[in-house]
């Protein structure tokens, strides 16, 4: 993977900030896109070794993020790569839910995943380049939360899992492969979104309850997965779903 270049929205922190810092370690030019530029400059920090660069960036402008992504490719050479890593998690029940809150859920998780990845292919399409995708979907996209309020989440989730299939279909002609990784309960700010600080340790005990492998991933283990998808070890994978949550979807939900 040295000579790769790689794109990471939602880079500023959770399992894309865990995946800049490993691709950086493995020799790859990483660029950090999030719309927290102080999160993006303490993803490179934290990235002790390798070629990052951290951009401010709003996945669900396209035109900035063509913007940036320019920039980006001066200063680090042409992207071979994306990671698409930027989401949110408004949760609330359909009949409650306002409007906005629904727009603001599927532009930044689906929109914002189609405009990275639109730029990224035009981009490796014009260059004849090979290369790899990967988007971020969620076990919302295959099952329902039991504990509900999650239809704009896993709508947008659902969306992204389709994408991927479709994307992967359409680029195989120009090597470029396009995969998601699922990953599970994550030890990132986007896991206790939508949960009050009051709530969180009993939340904690209760999923680690629930999973299979009784406790909660590091931002790390899904990131090693995406790595994974990204390199030449899966050269022959694409539109494939990584499943990477500790046995959730392997379980059924009845517990006796």
């Amino acid at each position: 993977m040295a000579d790769q270049h790689i794109a990471v929205t939602g880079g500023g922190s959770g399992i894309g900030r865990a995946t800049a810092v490993l691709a950086a370690a493995a020799g790859v030019r990483v660029s950090v896109l999030d719309r927290d530029h102080a999160a993006a400059q303490q993803t490179v920090q934290a990235a002790t070794a390798g070629d990052v660069h951290a951009y401010a960036c709003d996945v669900t402008d396209g035109t900035a993020l063509s913007t940036v992504l320019d920039a980006a490719e001066r200063t680090s050479g042409p992207i071979t790569g994306l990671v698409a890593a930027a989401g949110v998690d408004r949760g609330g029940l359909a009949h409650q839910l306002p409007e906005d809150v629904w727009r603001d859920v599927v532009d930044v998780n689906l929109t914002g995943a189609f405009l990275a990845a639109r730029d990224v292919l035009r981009r490796m399409v014009a260059a004849r380049t090979r290369g790899a995708l990967v988007l971020c979907s969620s076990p919302a996209a295959f099952v329902g939360f039991a504990a509900g309020g999650a239809s704009a989440y896993a709508a947008s989730k659902g969306g992204v899992s389709a994408l991927t299939r479709s994307l992967a279909v359409d680029y195989a002609a120009h090597g470029i492969r396009v995969n998601a990784v699922v990953p599970g309960a994550t030890e990132t700010p986007l896991m206790w979104a939508a949960v009050a600080q009051a709530d969180r340790d009993v939340m904690r005990e209760q999923v680690e309850r629930e999973i299979p492998l009784g406790r909660i991933a590091d931002p790390t283990e899904p990131a090693r997965a995406v790595l994974w998808l990204l390199g030449q070890e899966s050269s022959y994978v694409t539109g494939s779903h990584l499943v990477c949550d500790g046995g959730v979807l392997a379980k059924a939900s009845i517990s006796v």
